[in-house]
């Protein structure tokens, strides 16, 4: 075993969940219990924020996951605006939900862009592609953080903390 190998922890087994917050819709994505690859779960409508939570702890009860990842919308340049501040609230909200499962805001910088390429490229028209739009976001969020914590090996973002 080389040197890297020893200090590279091993990465954290178990589910986890990645939710894109949308005003209109909320895309949920998950990943296998080794965390390697993700896949879409559904499209959770968003305007009913309190149905949205409910739907959500009943994703969190059936997927047991060890954490809920939130794509937290910043500028191209880093910044948070009106929409991050929507995200963050939503993000506590559901950490009060599901304690004691832990919730992280992870940079979704460009997801919905990336998402919407590569359905188009797929050849999914753009009226029925918005129904999946947002677990295509929600997936390539959780790729990407899986990916952020095979490199790093910490978890990946911000914790949520409980703010009772």
């Amino acid at each position: 075993m080389s040197a890297d190998q020893r200090d590279t922890p091993a990465p954290r087994r178990g589910r986890r969940l990645a939710v894109d917050v949308g005003d209109a819709r909320i895309g949920v994505a998950s990943c296998d219990p080794d965390g390697i690859l993700a896949t879409p779960v559904e499209t959770v409508p968003g305007r009913d924020v309190p149905a949205a939570h409910r739907r959500l702890m009943q994703l969190v009860e059936e997927y047991e996951p060890i954490e809920v990842v939130v794509g937290l919308p910043r500028s191209l340049k880093g910044g948070e605006g009106p929409a991050a501040v929507k995200v963050r609230r939503f993000a506590q909200e559901l950490a009060r939900g599901i304690a004691p499962v832990p919730v992280r805001l992870v940079d979704e910088r460009m997801t919905t862009v990336t998402a919407s390429q590569g359905l188009r490229a797929s050849g999914v028209k753009s009226k029925k592609g918005r129904s999946v739009i947002d677990q295509a976001a929600a997936v390539i969020i959780l790729q990407q953080a899986l990916e952020s914590e095979r490199v790093s090996g910490k978890p990946p973002g911000e914790g949520v903390e409980v703010v009772t």
